[in-house]
C-alpha cells in the first residue's frame, strides 16, 4: 500500500515538474522587442525585461506617469512608468515590466507597452 502511494505521489510532482517548466518555457523573460510587437498575444499580461537606449521620453507631471520608448536594435516600444524621474534621451536602461496593449483590432495589438515593474540604469 505504501509503495503505491509514493508511486502516485511520484508521479504527480513529476507531472506538476513539467507542468511548471513548460509554462515557463512558453513565455521568454528576455525576448526581443520585435518578438513582443510580432506576438503581442503570447507577450499580453506577462512580465518581460528589455533592455536598449531611450529614444525619447516625456512626463506627464499632473497626471504622475512618464512615457519613454526605447529601441533595443530589434524594435521600438512604449514604457508607462510612475517613477518620479524619467530617463533621458540616449540612457541605456533595462526594464522589467507587464506587456499591457490598450485593444486589440484584426489580431494587431494597439497601444502595446509595457507596464514599468523596476528600471535599472546602464553604463
Amino acid at each position: 500500500m505504501i509503495t503505491s502511494r509514493n508511486i502516485v505521489w511520484t508521479l504527480a510532482a513529476v507531472t506538476l515538474a513539467a507542468a511548471l517548466t513548460t509554462a515557463c518555457a512558453s513565455v521568454p523573460g528576455r525576448p526581443p522587442i520585435r518578438q513582443v510587437q510580432n506576438q503581442p498575444g503570447r507577450f499580453v499580461d506577462h512580465t518581460v525585461t528589455v533592455t536598449g537606449t531611450v529614444t525619447s521620453s516625456w512626463g506627464v507631471p499632473l497626471v504622475g506617469f512618464n512615457v519613454f520608448r526605447i529601441d533595443d536594435g530589434t524594435g521600438e516600444i512604449t514604457v508607462v512608468s510612475t517613477d518620479r524621474r524619467v530617463p533621458g534621451r540616449g540612457a541605456r536602461v533595462e526594464v522589467r515590466g507587464k506587456v499591457e496593449d490598450v485593444a486589440m483590432l484584426g489580431g494587431r495589438a494597439l497601444g502595446l507597452h509595457i507596464r514599468e515593474r523596476r528600471i535599472r540604469y546602464r553604463d
